[in-house]
């Protein structure tokens, strides 16, 4: 049984979490993936010595929660890092498919198959098989980055998968497989914040046209205007005094406080906790004001 429809057809579409993969993204990828399912395809053929078919079916966006709790129990998850970029990706595919491939390797003609973790002897062979078929994947990467794929561990249950946090956008290419009889979706399932940096590039502004450039320029131009004109909150401060809870909690109306500020040293002008002016106190006719200043010199650098 598949555990996704293959049949295209209307998506829903969270406004909440809009995708960050552009056309120009989906199609890198898309070569990117299709020529791993040929390789893929090519190993399982002549190492199996089986028909087999590996075959993109689509790449979606989705979090972390969301591909773990689409995926069967049990199943192939074979943790993979991709050095030098960060994260771990996650390869998967069926347990019967598996032990299929198992029994082909050792001169099996395939058939029903247990659905069981596997043996020690059964889990090198995999882990073989599981060389070849990330050396593939190097080579269909190379386009985007250059990476050295590595076999971290294999689970058998998702929820025991500690990949990334439930939140966390994943990007997941899923692949019809088939070894002999025996058929199934799999997929491959890299981290956003692994891909992404590789898939920008250098390469957005060379893509643009003139009018896409212009109209990008305006929109800069826009929020820098909208931003001038938005309210801060601004504060003159005097240097902050260190007391005893004790001292705070036995003030009383009257009590005269010291302050350490200089009579000699400006005030500090802030927003948003940042100092980013100096000032003397003053007024202006009947209202109080400030003055900017340049800075103390023991401050001044």
């Amino acid at each position: 049984m598949n555990r996704r429809s293959k049949g295209a057809g209307p998506e829903p579409y969270d406004f909440r979490r809009p995708t960050k993969l552009s056309r120009e993204h989906i199609r890198t990828l898309q070569i990117a993936y299709e020529t791993f399912a040929r390789q893929f395809t090519t190993i399982l053929t002549t190492s199996l010595r089986a028909v087999s078919q590996v075959t993109l079916l689509s790449i979606e966006q989705f979090t972390y929660d969301e591909y773990i709790a689409s995926l069967a129990s049990p199943t192939i998850i074979a943790k993979v890092s991709m050095e030098p970029l960060p994260g771990t990706a996650i390869v998967e595919f069926s347990l019967s498919i598996a032990m299929t491939s198992i029994d082909h390797l050792l001169g099996g003609s395939g058939g029903p198959q247990p659905e069981r973790p596997l043996t020690d002897i059964e889990t090198p062979l995999l882990q073989s098989l599981f060389s070849r078929v990330l050396g593939e994947l190097r080579y269909a990467f190379e386009g985007i980055a250059s990476i050295r794929p590595q076999l971290a561990g294999i689970e058998y249950n998702p929820q025991f998968v500690q990949a990334g946090g439930a939140s966390d956008p994943v990007i997941v290419a899923s692949f019809e497989m088939r070894v002999g009889a025996e058929e199934c979706v799999a997929t491959v399932c890299l981290p956003l914040g692994m891909i992404f940096p590789k898939l920008q590039g250098d390469r957005t502004d060379v893509q643009l046209s003139p009018a896409q450039r212009a109209a990008r320029e305006a929109a800069h131009r826009n929020l820098v205007a909208g931003l001038e004109s938005v309210p801060l909150d601004v504060a003159v401060r005097f240097q902050p005094m260190h007391m005893r809870p004790e001292e705070l909690i036995s003030l009383r109306p009257g009590d005269v406080v010291t302050l350490n500020h200089p009579a000699t040293q400006p005030l500090a002008v802030t927003a948003a906790g940042i100092t980013f002016a100096h000032a003397v106190p003053g007024s202006q006719g009947s209202r109080l004001a400030c003055l900017v200043v340049a800075p103390a010199k023991e401050e001044d650098r």
